[in-house]
């Protein structure tokens, strides 16, 4: 049997032959027990701060404190849109920066602003003459026209130069014909209005708020007096005309002279200040 030798005295412990186990430091074993405990509690930090970290679910943060319904737990949202058509459609999406489907559409390759002329070949070739498409060009819109004036409550009578003043008188002969028919043109102080020439070259135009013919001296009061704007009239096919130079004043016919009257709300001056301009007489 080895023999049993026990442990010297502290006193005494090299001189018996006893020396201390020197391979290992004092204390090892709590110091891997330590060092176990501080990793599982650094593992056990990161999974609570992973954990906390995950997205929360989009419904149940929108609709914090509130009960959904039984269509919105299934998936539906919380605005309803309508329901696409399932038919696909043609028209491009939208792109990612919220620019609407139908602001593309001019662009979409399936559907050319203009087609290709007949006859062209490659981009680099130019088209025969003979298969470009030829527009015809358009009349351009007389700037003068011949008209005749009549009355809205007085439908058998017209406008009529009489000794220099323009009254409502019935149709006669060719002469009281010739006297009823104007020239439309351009308002002579303003274009957007209109101004009435008589045959003789004289224009209408209001003078102490009367209705009369008068020669153009060119003068801005003459321009003024002798153009008139046409305004919406509550009756079918008629019109009211407005001074230029006094705002608020008609045309409109009493005792069958035709003067310039203030704006009556009374149903007598909104038919005398009605006419519709029609075809000339002569």
């Amino acid at each position: 049997m080895p023999e049993n030798k026990s442990r010297p005295s502290q006193d005494q412990r090299w001189e018996n032959g006893w020396a201390p186990d020197t391979s290992r430091a004092p204390g090892t074993r709590r110091l891997w027990l330590a060092g176990g405990l501080a990793v599982a509690t650094v593992l056990a930090c990161v999974t609570a701060i992973a954990l906390n970290d995950k997205p929360v679910d989009k419904k149940t943060e929108a609709r914090e404190g509130q009960t959904l319904s039984d269509d919105e737990t299934a998936g539906g949202g919380l605005i309803s849109f309508a329901t696409p058509s399932p038919t696909p459609s043609t028209t491009p999406e939208g792109d990612d920066k919220g620019t609407p489907a139908s602001a593309s559409v001019s662009a979409s390759p399936q559907a050319p602003s203009s087609p290709r002329p007949q006859g062209s070949s490659a981009p680099h070739t130019p088209a025969k003459p003979s298969a470009s498409p030829t527009k015809k060009p358009t009349r351009p819109k007389p700037t003068s026209y011949k008209r005749s004036v009549r009355s809205v409550n007085y439908p058998d009578r017209y406008w009529h130069v009489s000794g220099g003043l323009v009254k409502l008188d019935p149709v006669r002969g060719s002469e009281s014909r010739a006297d009823s028919t104007f020239t439309v043109v351009k308002g002579l102080a303003d274009s957007s209005c209109y101004s009435f020439v008589t045959a003789g070259g004289s224009y209408l135009r209001h003078y102490n708020f009367v209705l009369r013919a008068d020669r153009n001296d060119g003068k801005a009061v003459f321009k003024k007096d002798a153009t008139f704007c046409s305004r919406a009239s509550g009756f079918s096919g008629a019109v009211m005309l407005e001074s230029v130079n006094y705002p608020g004043r008609y045309l409109r016919h009493k005792d069958f002279q035709l003067r310039l009257d203030p704006y009556q709300y009374d149903s007598q001056y909104a038919s005398d200040s009605a006419f519709r301009v029609v075809n000339a007489l002569s």
